[in-house]
């Protein structure tokens, strides 16, 4: 069981992140390699274990498949608290890595597991081997998350949803509360039932970073490092498996479902997605992540859309958040 323990001041701080793609990738390295009867995720399972054997590139995939076993220990560094802010900062900061850090938690791996001779390479943090290392990371979201990335981020979405209609309702003890079954929390105290090891991990003014996780196994997951800022991730419910979205792929906006072609060819493919994504309220840098575009590009079409009437912007020190006007969500609605 790992207990953690809150203050009032970590209560307050405690948040809900969006879909990270960073730890979606790692947990689905995990799933895909492990056991799971899992229905729902076999059409996944089988066709992205198609591709990376069609895929020639597959044979760089060899230190990252080692680095992410379906069980047990696996490494802080690979799922950095970067990530926030995109697919791309998470990736800077595994080049960044201390080679102290990575020596320390490729040792720890080494103990549970037989590495390949490039981890030395890696433990010692040589940039070739970790940009190596990154160019794997990208290569195999190209093939196993970026086509589904759309039905991911529908999943973790609904999820913060709820929990946010939880904090409305009753307040930050009663977001926590929503958490169960596979957690408790009571008089300051969260319990994750069903973790793998006895813990304890005391936030210290700090707060919890929860990560709804669409590739969480059953089980929640927390950074083994204490002195890392402190992460949750948990599992979503997965009510359906995954399938490719329409004209999915890396660094694209993702098409409006098929009953909004019409709102795409008023607005443009990559507006119309942004009304989409903004229903609900998110910021520029929340919109840039979902469509996989520029943050530039994210606010030059935020920009069009206020001007049209049909979103409207408020500013909060370095961030903006945009919600749909009732004319913006008038035309959503008859899309």
């Amino acid at each position: 069981m790992l207990r953690i323990f809150f203050s009032g001041e970590d209560i307050a701080r405690t948040r809900v992140a969006p879909a990270d793609p960073v730890w979606e990738l790692v947990l689905s390295l995990h799933l895909l390699q492990g056991r799971s009867g899992d229905p729902v995720m076999a059409g996944w399972r089988r066709d992205v274990s198609r591709a990376l054997r069609r895929d020639s590139g597959s044979r760089d995939l060899r230190l990252l498949f080692a680095l992410n076993p379906p069980r047990g220990y696996f490494p802080d560094f690979l799922t950095p608290y970067n990530s926030l802010q995109g697919f791309e900062a998470g990736l800077a900061a595994v080049r960044a890595t201390p080679p102290e850090i990575l020596h320390r938690d490729l040792t720890l791996l080494a103990a549970e597991k037989p590495l390949p001779p490039t981890a030395s390479a890696l433990a010692r943090g040589e940039p070739e081997m970790l940009q190596q290392l990154t160019d794997s990371m990208e290569h195999y979201r190209d093939v196993a998350i970026a086509p589904y990335w759309e039905r991911i981020q529908a999943a973790v979405e609904a999820d913060r949803t709820r929990r946010a209609r939880a904090l409305l309702d009753g307040g930050a003890e009663a977001l926590l509360t929503s958490l169960r079954p596979a957690m408790q929390w009571e008089s300051g105290v969260l319990r994750v039932l069903d973790y793998p090891a006895r813990r304890e991990l005391h936030l210290d003014g700090r707060g919890l970073l929860l990560v709804p996780s669409f590739f969480c196994a059953r089980t929640p997951v927390a950074l083994v490092d204490p002195t890392l800022p402190p992460v949750l991730v948990y599992p979503v419910d997965r009510l359906r498996g995954l399938a490719p979205s329409p004209e999915a792929g890396a660094g694209r906006a993702s098409a409006p479902a098929g009953g909004r072609d019409a709102l795409a060819a008023l607005l443009g493919r990559t507006r119309a997605a942004v009304l989409e994504v903004v229903d609900g309220g998110c910021s520029t840098g929340e919109v840039a992540r979902r469509l996989g575009i520029s943050a530039a590009a994210a606010s030059q079409h935020a920009t069009v859309l206020r001007n049209a009437g049909l979103l409207v912007s408020h500013r909060d020190r370095n961030t903006v958040l945009h919600t749909l006007t009732p004319l913006g969500r008038a035309m959503l609605d008859q899309s």
